[in-house]
């Protein structure tokens, strides 16, 4: 552990200010209201000190409200006018239906966008704000913004008035039944409204294998082969252990664990426990050694004298890395390559998710924690969904309890309500070693002990990016180039985001990509550069990708047997873990 969570870990002062801490992230949804509060007082007390640029911001708010004047005495007219029309800056996109065209609506939507602008000038460019600072107050404004926006609300929105008019306010009474139904669904613990219709085993998660392999941490899955003939090298999936594995196996068209079967490769898939409370004192070095090592040493006995592909998703991919660079350390020559999945190893621009990365943020969340040994999965929704609120928080209320439609549920929006927690210890180092230290990138990680060095890793490489990540932005992921030295990397950018950037399905003609490889003498590329000098293709990446393992495989070879000695057949797949709540 940090020496920052244990000193002083056993006082009754240091309790009581953790469960302080705990009490008050009750109070604000778990946001450290200290954070925000030094990046306002930062941002506030330069701005006094910076008399032009409060003249410059007086000039902008007189121009501003001028506009808006200007807009409501043409609105007055009666005549239909687009919010946006000559608009100084970009129109909403909220505002785009003609029904915004007839005033008074039209006048809230034009005031709105200049209050937004005239905000949003206002938290740039002042001199001596710290970026980090000034990238939390710009978050602050961004939530306020979100949530009075008038197409929010119904009286202040033509379009939802136009359609309780037009459905004589059964739109409404939906809405009430659906706020009723989804209340009484949190009260209980139940599921969000449609995933009932995506039962994992039976509509998801189906591909056909075997549970060879549980410990207190994972279950290990062996894939049944669907060719007469395999490629020699098995491949190990490590996906993220802050969601389930099935995000790899969702429906026929797009699971990832299917298509590599059918194209002769063996597959083993770690499927992690969702922790409990009594698991608090797991950490990193558990999930090293009983995931991805004991993982490792189950396919290695069920499929002898081969080399395995390593694949990892996410954090699931950081720590296959972590667990690469550990067995490179120790001349341990295993893994015929890897390949990560949106998954980042140097954590000094760690995208959106810096809103939640200080030491304040920390202290409070590790307070949560501690009390109840394990982050809840509903907390890290939370937190995701704050940063995109407007897709995530408000439309969806909208659309949900004043339209009274329920969107239609598919199947990884069904596999993203199945979240899973995170024990107190892990998540701690995670966050605070990883995160907010970033040692492994900086060869100060340790595994038992001992430092793990990323250049220790050797083997060729495949790392894949997407364009609209907000949890692991491309430029992040791409550093790894710069970290190991392996003289096959290609990097892969894909359209998409986290998710569906990822679980793209073999044959996605909306999709597109880039990709190149670089050997260990070649000059490194900045992103821009590498950006403009990988041509784009059309379609998904996974055949690409599949044509990569194929291509650093060996022959084909009869399928291994499923399981093997001291590694028997437990159950069918998905197995248990995946299943628990």
């Amino acid at each position: 552990m940090p020496r920052r969570q244990t000193e002083h870990a056993t006082t009754g002062s240091n309790a009581f200010d953790r469960e302080f801490r705990a009490q008050l992230a009750k109070m604000t949804g778990g946001i450290s209201p200290t954070a925000f509060a030094n990046a306002w007082a930062d941002w506030a007390s330069h701005l006094a000190l910076a008399p032009a640029r409060q003249g410059e911001l007086q000039r902008q708010m007189l121009q501003r409200a001028q506009d808006t004047w200007a807009f409501t005495m043409r609105a007055l007219s009666g005549r239909p006018l687009a919010p946006g029309d000559g608009l100084n800056g970009e129109a909403d996109r909220r505002f785009s239906a003609p029904q915004w065209t007839q005033f008074p609506y039209n006048v809230f939507a034009r005031a709105f966008q200049n209050n937004k602008a005239l905000l949003q000038s206002a938290v740039h460019d002042v001199d001596g704000v710290t970026d980090y600072h000034a990238h939390l107050v710009e978050f602050a404004l961004r939530m306020l913004l979100d949530a009075t926006s008038p197409s929010n609300y119904l009286a202040s929105n033509p379009e939802l008035l136009a359609l309780t008019r037009e459905q004589h306010g059964q739109n409404l009474v939906r809405g009430v039944k659906n706020w009723v139904e989804d209340l009484q669904r949190t009260i209980t613990g139940g599921v969000p409204a449609g995933t009932e219709e995506f039962e994992v085993g039976k509509n998801v998660a189906v591909t056909p294998g075997k549970v060879v392999f549980r410990n207190h941490l994972i279950e290990l899955i062996q894939y049944a082969p669907a060719t007469k003939q395999v490629h020699a090298e098995p491949i190990l999936i490590v996906p993220a252990w802050i969601m389930k594995y099935y995000i790899l196996d969702l429906s026929e068209r797009n699971s990832l664990v299917k298509f590599l079967v059918d194209q002769g490769h063996t597959v083993f898939m770690v499927s992690w426990k969702n922790p409990g409370a009594a698991d608090r004192d797991l950490g990193m070095d558990d999930y090293v050694a009983k995931g991805f090592q004991a993982a490792l040493d189950a396919v290695n006995a069920i499929v002898p004298n081969q080399k395995v592909h390593a694949v990892g998703y996410c954090i699931g991919g950081s720590l296959l890395a972590i667990g690469a660079a550990s067995l490179g350390s120790d001349a341990d020559r295993r893994l015929a390559s890897i390949t990560l999945f949106a998954a980042q190893v140097d954590f000094s621009e760690p995208g959106e998710l810096v809103f939640f990365i200080n030491p304040s943020q920390l202290a409070m969340l590790e307070a949560t924690m501690h009390r109840k040994g394990v982050l809840e999965s509903k907390q890290m929704g939370a937190a995701f969904a704050l940063l995109r609120a407007q897709d995530l928080v408000w439309q969806p209320i909208v659309n949900q309890y004043l339209k009274g439609e329920r969107g239609h549920m598919i199947d990884l929006m069904a596999w993203n309500a199945d979240g899973t927690r995170m024990p107190w210890r892990m998540h701690t180092e995670y966050l605070y070693r990883l995160y907010l230290d970033n040692e492994l990138a900086t060869n100060r990680f340790t595994v038992h002990g001992k430092p793990v060095r990323l250049s220790d890793i050797r083997v060729p490489m495949f790392v894949v990016g997407t364009e609209a990540d907000h949890v692991a932005p491309w430029p992040s992921v791409y550093k790894i180039d710069n970290l190991v030295r392996s003289d096959d990397l290609t990097f892969l950018l894909t359209s998409g985001g986290h998710n569906a950037g990822i679980v793209a399905g073999p044959v996605h003609p909306k999709r597109h990509y880039r990709m190149r490889t670089r050997r260990l003498a070649d000059a490194h590329l900045a992103p821009d550069d590498w950006l403009a000098s990988a041509p784009q293709q059309t379609g998904s990446w996974w055949p690409a990708w599949q044509q990569w393992l194929q291509t650093h495989s060996s022959a084909k070879t009869k399928p291994p047997a499923i399981g093997g000695k001291g590694y028997e057949v437990l159950e069918d797949a998905p197995g248990q873990y995946v299943r628990q709540r």
